[in-house]
């Protein structure tokens, strides 16, 4: 499998930080994709407050760890995206979530084919993605990063 088609329904999730989050979140608003998520109450992101065109949810808590809990939980498969090869911070946080509330995900680094978020998807039968992964200010260049792995693997809804 090359690429996978976006089914109906299918829906893209993300906390909203800069960086990753966001890439998923312009990716999908780009292509016509319902998108959403939760994110710390008062929209709370590294850069300031998230902007109101990101379609989230607040959590009660202000702290990121309970919205990357509830994404985790709340969706069918997360993708991590990282530029390095070590995993830290938010993206550890988000496996350690993934594996104590036993749902797939993979790890997206810099030298892994896009080709594998296709066959997760399909394999897993994903209806909503978490999109996840480094912060903008630690990794430079993740967001570009996740917007061509997004283009490479994935044929929007026509």
């Amino acid at each position: 499998m090359e690429r996978f088609q976006i089914p109906p329904g299918f829906k893209i999730v993300s906390g909203g930080q800069t960086g990753a989050d966001r890439a998923g979140l312009d990716w999908a608003i780009a292509h016509g994709v319902p998108h959403g998520g939760w994110c710390p109450r008062g929209r709370r992101a590294e850069d300031g407050v998230i902007p109101a065109r990101y379609q989230l949810t607040e959590t009660p808590n202000a702290g990121y760890p309970q919205r990357t809990e509830w994404n985790v939980r709340d969706s069918d498969g997360t993708v991590i995206f990282t530029l390095s090869e070590q995993l830290k911070g938010g993206s550890l946080k988000t496996v350690n979530f993934a594996i104590k509330l036993r749902k797939p995900f993979i790890r997206i680094s810099p030298h892994v084919d896009p080709t594998h978020l296709a066959h997760f998807l399909a394999s897993r039968s994903v209806g909503t993605l978490n999109v996840a992964g480094s912060r903008e200010s630690g990794s430079p260049g993740i967001y570009e990063r996740v917007l061509e792995v997004l283009d490479e693997a994935l044929i929007p809804p026509k």
